[in-house]
């Protein structure tokens, strides 16, 4: 698993560990409370396996009539493109500013909004043509987007999931992210599955469930099959590219620089 040490803590909490202590604390007058129920822990299974281009710095990954679509980042490479799902083929794509880091994509209506990382910039695309439509700003960075029914759901490496105005990008709420009352941040790339808010935990092997109500987490997935099956010796070459078929009920995972896509199913961890 690629993850660095910074991260172990995070790492621990995911799974239910206790993070390493530095030194142990002085105990303290506890007052009885209900313990935090259980998350529940799930593992993937690979159902399938697609050509992915191993040079695409994966940001976002939507699935839409029949097909993917993808953003990619770095400067000078970031781009929108239209991918086949078969042979993982580039059927068309549209490049962002050489400037600015490409970041997540979501699908609303018969357009494409695609976000930047530093520079507050959203791009608009027709979602047959890749023609751009025009741009919005927002405040602070971009990370992940997914659409939730009206709403276009925005992290940004914070624990804060942002709820904006699909049209304005306007914030409407937003909600933290906690898992057994504890803030969960470095959220990255996001889909919404059946009403959920799945968000990749940057550089683990980790995807969370998110109930967007309230921000709790309500389930974790562990992908750390998929990384070992890549076996990347980049280390920037992290999970990250969520999509989800809802017609056929089909989960697509990738990563970034990763050869291949996995179409997943989820499996309890007993």
């Amino acid at each position: 698993m690629i993850l660095r040490p910074a991260l172990s803590a995070l790492a621990a909490l995911l799974i239910g560990a206790a993070p390493p202590q530095v030194q142990p604390a002085p105990p303290r007058p506890q007052v009885a409370t209900p313990a935090p129920a259980p998350v529940p822990l799930f593992r993937v299974e690979v159902v399938a396996r697609y050509p992915h281009d191993a040079s695409a710095f994966t940001q976002g990954l939507v699935w839409h009539d029949g097909s993917l679509f993808e953003s990619t980042g770095k400067e000078g490479r970031s781009e929108v493109r239209h991918v086949a799902l078969a042979d993982g083929r580039v059927l068309m794509r549209r490049t962002i500013p050489a400037a600015q880091f490409g970041e997540g994509l979501a699908r609303y209506g018969k357009t494409l909004v695609s976000l930047t990382w530093k520079d507050g910039i959203a791009y608009r695309w027709d979602a047959t043509s890749l023609k751009p439509m025009g741009t919005r700003r927002y405040p602070g960075e971009g990370w992940g987007l997914a659409t939730l029914g009206d709403t276009l759901v925005l992290s940004d490496g914070t624990p804060a999931l942002r709820f904006l105005d699909p049209e304005t990008l306007a914030e409407r709420r937003r909600v933290s992210v906690t898992l057994r009352g504890k803030p969960i941040d470095q959220l990255n790339e996001l889909e919404v599955v059946d009403g959920q808010v799945f968000a990749n935990i940057w550089q683990t092997d980790y995807i969370v469930a998110i109930d967007p109500k309230d921000g709790h987490v309500t389930r974790i997935i562990d992908a750390g099959a998929l990384t070992r099956e890549v076996a990347a010796r980049d280390p920037d070459a992290v999970l990250n590219g969520i999509a989800w078929d809802a017609r056929h009920k089909r989960l697509f995972l990738t990563g970034k620089l990763w050869p291949t896509l996995f179409e997943v199913k989820l499996v309890p961890v007993q």
